[in-house]
């Protein structure tokens, strides 16, 4: 049996992974005001704030770590087993959060849900990488990403609705559930990698392998596995210095939104549960379309002759200029209706670069070291992403949160500085002789 355009089917089941790990990951931050009552009657709003910010960030810590070894995981087991291994293990935690008690088993719950989430970001660019030739794979990145923004925009919308229904540990079993039922299609349709898989046609394996044109190291138009250094190699050139630095900066400025837009709009604005499910979906709304627009943008640019680096550097720059105006414009948005539309157009930049970013590892490497490219740009980004939700948590007291806002806008100012400077060139590097 032949499936025409099998690489689509992977790349969707890749993107409905993240849509499971948005509802898995949002649901804490969405029942938050309802966890805090029911386990912290006697503290205030500041006392909230702080018990929330200090798991999330254990969470994120975990993640940074999990992204480093799922990196490695990925490159060692697979694509296939790696992500069966990763949403497994996060699907089982996440319904482990209906029996926490505290700040300590729900700091160990989250922390072992972050460490197999993680998986998700080095386990799609390994997959992009495989699947997927050069030309296509910003837009397949694109489709990924907008997995994560899908998982946004669904996640408050079903826990709100859940939670007319239930109470905030029954929903925690429910969303952990859907992870499991995601590894049935995905171990039957992904049964190897694109070399080997039997329901792959050979003109399509043709066009995914000859049109890896990063892995054509010595030009004579056909495949072969490129520069695959060692990790103190890989460390040793800038680029893969800029790919980490611009993830640990850019990274942090997503996070700062997903961990923070419930509690913002309850302490800004004042917002219950059920109002908050029904408006924090609307920022990932321009993420999802900035998903896709960076990765349409990037395919079309090369369609007609750009190169990767000027493709890859040009759109990285588009989604950082409308970021950065969306900062300031946050600092007095004037109600809740336009701080979401703000934060949307803001998204909606953030996914047309990072996009981009997180392709520069299988621009520049072989397939067999991207993962452990990747992961090490996630960990950076997650430990950039730790630090600064738990820096949110002294500088908003009061409600006043024009500092992270200001703090955001600097981070993607240094993102770009560190592509256009540690990448001079986004092309294959070749092994130094």
């Amino acid at each position: 049996m032949k499936v025409k355009g099998l690489r689509w089917w992977v790349v969707g089941l890749v993107a409905l992974a993240a849509v499971v790990n948005y509802i898995d990951r949002q649901a804490f931050g969405a029942l938050w005001p309802d966890i805090a009552k029911d386990l912290f009657p006697e503290m205030d709003e500041d006392g909230h704030k702080a018990i929330y910010g200090t798991i999330s960030t254990v969470f994120i810590l975990s993640y940074a770590g999990g992204q480093a070894l799922f990196g490695k995981i990925f490159d060692w087991i697979g694509t296939r087993l790696g992500f069966a291994l990763s949403i497994g293990v996060w699907s089982v935690a996440t319904m482990l959060h209906a029996i926490a008690q505290g700040v300590l088993s729900f700091s160990i719950f989250r922390s072992l849900l972050g460490i197999a989430e993680a998986g998700n970001w080095p386990g799609a660019a390994k997959a992009n990488a495989e699947w997927f030739p050069t030309k296509e794979r910003a837009l397949a990145q694109g489709i990924f990403n907008s997995g994560a923004a899908i998982g946004g925009i669904v996640a408050y919308p079903i826990i709100g609705l859940l939670s007319v229904y239930f109470a905030w540990k029954a929903i925690f079993i429910v969303v952990g559930i859907l992870g499991l039922l995601w590894l049935i299609p995905w171990l039957f349709i992904v049964k190897s990698g694109p070399k080997t898989h039997p329901w792959l046609s050979e003109d399509e394996k043709s066009y995914i392998l000859l049109g890896q044109r990063n892995q054509d190291i010595d030009d004579d138009g056909n495949y072969d596995e490129g520069y695959n250094p060692s990790t103190g190699k890989l460390l040793k050139h800038k680029e893969s210095w800029g790919v980490i630095i611009a993830s640990a900066a850019i990274d942090p400025i997503w996070w700062l939104f997903i961990v923070w837009i419930p509690i913002y709009l309850s302490e800004v604005f004042g917002l219950n549960v059920k109002e908050i499910a029904f408006s924090a979906w609307l920022p990932y709304v321009g993420a999802m379309i900035g998903a896709w627009a960076g990765g349409l943008l990037a395919q079309n640019r090369l369609n007609v002759g750009w190169s990767v680096d000027k493709t890859r550097k040009y759109i990285i720059t588009l989604g950082c200029l409308i970021m950065i105006p969306c900062f300031f414009l946050l600092k007095a948005p004037g109600s809740a209706t336009n701080a979401v539309i703000i934060m949307a157009v803001l998204l909606f930049g953030f996914q047309v670069a990072i996009g981009n970013i997180q392709t520069i590892p299988s621009d520049i490497f072989s397939g067999k070291i991207v993962g452990t490219l990747s992961g090490f740009a996630g960990m950076a980004a997650k430990l950039g992403a730790a630090g600064l939700t738990i820096l949110v948590t002294f500088i908003t007291t009061g409600g006043n949160y024009t500092p992270a806002f200001l703090i955001g806008g600097a981070l993607a100012i240094i993102a770009l500085l560190a592509i256009w400077i540690l990448c001079p060139k986004i092309e294959p590097i070749r092994e130094a002789n």
